[in-house]
């Protein structure tokens, strides 16, 4: 459902809404197509192949899809020799690096690779930029296992950076032969500071055919901005380590709204509800529907009785799964092929 965004102060029929508590409940929001296909293999391959099923780093940057999985036998690692030789393991929807590739082949294991499409494109062009000779920057948060893997790609010839007061201190080879790349879950106004700091130092320089930042993390910045000034006040769902989540809280803020990350209802300090009549509800793109509905919820009971689901755009993107678990599912169902959606 599609409903018109309101002017600050009125409700739907027109009516003053100040007395009014709402929870403004956005969409889209929560679980993108590359999380729910990452999520989707762990839950496969425990149902075909039994547990445990090791998974490199979590799976998805959300505390509460982490301990759902855990408890139904997928054991997280943070490197890949914590795996057990000859073991299946997964690697997680943020990507990795080629030498997390070739170690897992030396260690004989069983991989079924639950990047996001998405990520995997950016890890082709920067391989496509680094054989063609360019000095590569990368745009993005050094900590990030996004940016971890994608450096891997082409770590001689790529550079970090996450703000535009590092463009000035950057040093490459040719000046005249630049490109960029960027981090999925930036910011979109983040990513454009950056981006125009780099074309004046290097007005020469190149980036990809289309961005890179994805389509929900997009989507998501875009309902919150077109929202926040009908708001007193933005809660995110998703956890502290999920780049996406925190950009939405960013985007908030940065229009002057009050904004606060959230793993749940129990996260919320009753002080933020005083004097505000309107929230703004929405979850990053690895947090599930079920903390959100608990939420709101918690605002129901809070006094927050109106609550308005807000579609700023329609989302029915969707990624097949990947050729590995495919043909796994069709040798353990006795298929001799499986085509991929």
């Amino acid at each position: 459902m599609t409903t018109t965004l309101l002017e600050p102060g009125h409700a739907a029929n027109g009516q003053t809404a100040s007395a009014t508590k709402r929870v403004l409940l956005l969409k889209p929001r929560g679980f993108c197509a590359g999380v729910v296909r990452a999520i989707d293999i762990v839950k496969i391959a425990l149902e075909t192949f039994g547990a445990p099923i090791y998974v490199r780093r979590e799976i998805v940057h959300n505390r509460y899809v982490v301990n759902e999985l855990a408890q139904k036998g997928a054991i997280f690692v943070h490197e890949i020799e914590e795996v057990p030789e000859g073991a299946r393991v997964i690697f997680s929807a943020h990507g990795v690096s080629p030498a997390v590739r070739e170690t897992s082949i030396r260690r004989h294991l069983n991989v079924i690779d639950a990047t996001c499409p998405l990520v995997t494109k950016v890890h082709f062009e920067a391989v496509k930029f680094a054989k063609q000779g360019y000095s590569l920057i990368l745009i993005g948060h050094r900590d990030h296992d996004e940016i971890e893997g994608t450096l891997g790609e082409a770590p001689d010839a790529t550079q970090v950076v996450s703000s535009a007061e590092e463009v000035e201190t950057l040093q490459v080879p040719d000046p005249d032969h630049v490109a960029y790349l960027t981090q999925t879950t930036l910011s979109l106004d983040e990513a454009r500071d950056i981006i125009h700091a780099l074309k004046v130092k290097f007005p020469n320089i190149v980036g990809p055919h289309s961005q890179d930042i994805c389509y929900a993390t997009e989507n998501r910045q875009v309902a919150v901005r077109n929202v926040a000034h009908n708001a007193d006040l933005v809660l995110v769902v998703g956890s502290t380590n999920s780049s996406n989540s925190n950009r939405l809280v960013e985007v908030s803020r940065n229009l002057g709204t009050i904004g606060y990350l959230i793993d749940d209802s129990q996260a919320i300090d009753p002080a933020w509800l005083r004097g505000v009549n309107n929230v703004a509800v929405t979850a990053g793109a690895s947090a599930p529907e079920i903390l959100v509905e608990d939420v709101v919820n918690y605002l129901r009971q809070n006094g927050f009785d109106n609550v308005e689901e807000l579609e700023v755009m329609p989302e029915n993107v969707r990624f097949g799964l990947p050729p590995e678990i495919v043909q796994a599912i069709g040798s353990a169902n006795g298929i001799n092929s499986v085509s991929v959606l």
